[in-house]
């Protein structure tokens, strides 16, 4: 039983304000109590933002090779804390333990090499005739991060504003509050000056909002739902700060009446279906050329019928529970929906897997007979559940795709590469993946429309926390 009451503030682990709160950290696996954590109020938000203001003068100063340094440190550190980091993120979202390993932990320390990597060769200063340009850390960034992937999201927002010259406040997601403080721990180890690195929880509804909305924060860096999103930038508006936003996705996976029907599908099904299918770019629309898709429909069901659920600590397990039971509830009422709407169950349904009565485990479903204007194919569902849609030759395809209020990520199956590339020029999102490629954090990342704006990742990353200067004369 763990508890967690105290805040990262000015270098220092510090209590709470008057006026906190406390809620369980639950095990979604088992639905035991592992925990308690205490939840900050706008007092603690104030303390935090201060802190980070106070060191701002001194670290946006600060040299590369200073900068560099701490990187280093930090990954000498994170690596030495991977398991750690591993067996936290199994026991409060329930993600298998061999996906922790090679993923949820792994990639955070990925995230790191990068951002030191894009450090290293960043340009500053730019010489344009007899003028030139800096680009200078915009000032104190607040950074709110989801449970989902909680590693992911917070170093690829810490890194590159610490790279930037940026000091942060971080409001970690409630449901994922273990990893949190172990990277806490990590940034107190590597001797990160006090203030450059903050770090408090609490509800989006006071802490978030008095970030989003306080004088002193001059930029937020949200990645959360759409909803969260449009709350974050009403509330930044009255100060005019930046705004960088990943939000929400719906995206699809177009696959070509020239592909191997049978790869794509496997891929596909495989991608929507990891961590619970809770990941904002996950294929979550399958469109099949209607004279293949009872194929394509017979294959995905086999796909999703495969996959090993149970213990996320057993090394056998593929899919472990839904990270929470709110969002365990909102997958089952989509599910529902979807079956009132007229979709067919091709594998999965309602309720829980054969055999498993505790926890908020899911069915990895598949839904056939699916139109693009029903609900389960317009809202996001976070979950294990992916919906089949028939289009009649490609210009059908592509506007299917594209007819959604999201934009984050796409996909394409294709034999043919240059087909692929023509296709991907006309989808509407930010980041297209062909033929099952992997995620690549060296290249921005981030949406269209409703699914946010700005980047993260590589260059384009680390430039969101900059302001630009020109000088001339």
């Amino acid at each position: 039983m763990k508890t967690l009451n105290i805040f990262y503030i000015g270098g220092e682990w510090v209590g709470p304000s008057a006026g906190s709160t406390q809620m369980d950290i639950v095990n979604p696996a088992t639905e035991a109590l592992t925990g308690r954590l205490t939840l900050g109020t706008a007092e603690d938000a104030d303390r935090a933002i201060a802190a980070a203001r106070a060191a701002f003068a001194s670290w946006s100063e600060s040299s590369r090779e200073t900068r560099i340094a701490l990187l280093e440190r930090i990954i000498e550190r994170y690596r030495a804390r991977l398991d750690d980091i591993a067996e936290a993120v199994c026991i409060e979202i329930g993600a298998p333990i061999t996906l922790c390993k090679n993923l949820q932990a792994a990639i955070g320390l990925a995230h790191l090499e990068a951002s030191l990597e894009t450090l290293r060769h960043f340009e500053f200063e730019t010489q344009h005739g007899k003028s030139y340009v800096r680009r200078e850390a915009i000032g104190v960034a607040a950074l709110i991060t989801p449970w989902n992937w909680p590693l992911n999201q917070i170093v690829a927002k810490v890194a590159p504003a610490l790279a930037a010259g940026c000091t942060v406040v971080l409001k970690p997601s409630e449901i994922a509050p273990l990893d949190a403080v172990i990277f806490a721990e990590i940034m107190h180890e590597a001797g990160t000056p006090p203030g450059v690195f903050n770090m408090i929880f609490g509800e989006g509804r006071s802490v978030g909002a008095r970030l989003s909305s306080h004088p002193d924060v001059d930029m937020v860096s949200i990645t959360g739902s759409t909803r969260a999103g449009v709350e974050v930038a009403m509330s930044a508006a009255p100060t005019v700060k930046r705004v960088a936003q990943e939000l929400g996705g719906k995206s699809p996976l177009l696959i070509l009446d020239d592909a191997d029907l049978k790869a794509a599908v496997t891929s596909g099904v495989a991608q929507c279906m990891a961590n619970s299918g809770q990941t904002c770019v996950a294929p979550t629309r399958m469109l099949v050329p209607r004279e293949r898709y009872d194929e394509a429909t017979a294959i995905a069901a086999a796909v999703a019928n495969s996959i090993t659920i149970g213990d996320p600590r057993d090394p056998a397990t593929r899919m472990g529970p839904i990270s929470n039971r709110a969002q365990y509830e909102k997958v089952q009422a989509m599910i529902r929906a979807g079956i009132e709407e007229g979709a067919r169950v091709v594998a999965g349904g309602p309720g829980k897997p054969e055999g498993i009565a505790q926890g908020f485990y899911a069915r990895p479903t598949v839904f056939a007979d699916v139109r693009n204007d029903m609900k389960i194919a317009r809202d996001e569902i976070f979950g294990p559940v992916l919906v089949m849609i028939p289009y009649d030759g490609e210009e059908h395809g592509i506007a299917i795709a594209n007819d959604t209020e999201y934009g984050l990520a796409g996909y394409i199956a294709s034999s043919d590469p240059e087909r692929a590339r023509r296709v991907a020029a006309r989808l509407r999102v930010g980041s297209v993946r062909i033929n099952g490629a992997m995620l690549d954090i060296t290249v921005p990342f981030g949406g269209y429309r409703t699914s946010g704006n700005g980047r993260e990742y590589g260059r384009e990353g680390l430039a969101e926390f900059l302001e630009c200067k020109s000088v001339t004369g």
